[in-house]
């Protein structure tokens, strides 16, 4: 069974966060790349993150990305739309966080409506899996090979989170019986375009997945769906956190001006280092 494969202005919702990323930028396997480093230069702990449709040069991503690698961890976050990514300026045109949601009126509400597929549409078909998925893998590959690196995991977000449970499902071999991808954990927060019990079945890796209520990509029933699915899975690590009123994107946009929104988000990263520190060792 498919769910969430349908368009939804959740998807380009949230807050853009203070802050000045302190990264570098480099060339990685063919792509752009946003580099950050934890104080020891360790590559033992690699992590790479799958943006949401904002792309790499958001800055919630970056700063979000820093604040792992001061906990120890190496980050990588690849331009993975070529250069393609959407504007922020779609974050508040679109869906704004709930409290802002209330305050809308037909005519705004309808206008938004109507900007989503639009827009969506075809970014989506341009970005589909067939042409995605290849380039995610060959960048995984390249940072395997990097001096140093060890163990690797994928840290997705909206878009991003399928393309890290996909990750998740090992290192199949090509014709050649080269390694294609795959990571040795990953961390899924509100993932969207998820195919259930599709993308799920496969899993053979660590993973965990940060998920709200209020996720108009993922809804309380498809929830259950992924946690039935996973929970046949007894030799797999996974850990399912459920984040009650939390929007899709809470986990990298949330509207700091909200106490518990933030503490969401808060929590969601500690989710994902907890899980990293764990099963990349």
């Amino acid at each position: 069974m498919s769910t969430g494969v349908g368009m939804s202005s959740c998807c380009i919702s949230g807050k853009v966060h203070d802050g000045t990323p302190v990264g570098h930028v480099e060339e990685i396997g063919g792509l752009q790349t946003y580099v950050t480093e934890p104080e020891s230069k360790s590559k033992a702990k690699t992590l790479i993150f799958i943006v949401d449709i904002f792309g790499w040069e958001f800055k919630n991503t970056r700063l979000l990305a820093d604040n792992y690698a001061k906990d120890g961890f190496y980050v990588y976050v690849p331009d993975v739309h070529q250069g393609d990514s959407l504007p922020e300026s779609f974050l508040q045109n679109v869906e704004p966080p709930l409290k802002d949601q209330e305050q809308l009126g037909i005519v705004d509400k309808a206008k938004n409506a109507a900007i989503v597929p639009a827009t969506l549409g075809p970014w989506l078909l341009k970005h589909r899996e067939a042409v995605s998925k290849p380039l995610i893998d060959s960048f995984i590959n390249a940072v395997r090979m990097l001096p140093g690196t060890d163990k690797v995991g994928a840290v997705g977000f909206c878009w991003g989170g399928r393309y890290a449970i996909l990750a998740a499902h090992g290192n199949p071999e090509s014709e050649s019986g080269e390694n294609v991808g795959g990571v040795d954990a990953a961390y899924a927060c509100h993932p969207s375009l998820v195919a259930i019990p599709g993308d799920f079945d496969p899993v053979t890796k660590p993973l965990s997945l940060a998920l709200g209520t209020k996720d108009s990509l993922l809804g309380v029933d498809q929830i259950g769906q992924i946690q039935d699915v996973l929970a046949k899975k007894t030799d797999v690590p996974k850990e399912i956190r459920i984040y009650e009123d939390q929007v899709h994107g809470f986990a990298l946009r949330s509207d700091w001006s909200s106490e518990k929104d933030k503490e969401a988000m808060d929590a969601a990263e500690e989710q994902g280092k907890k899980w990293f520190h764990e099963y990349l060792t």
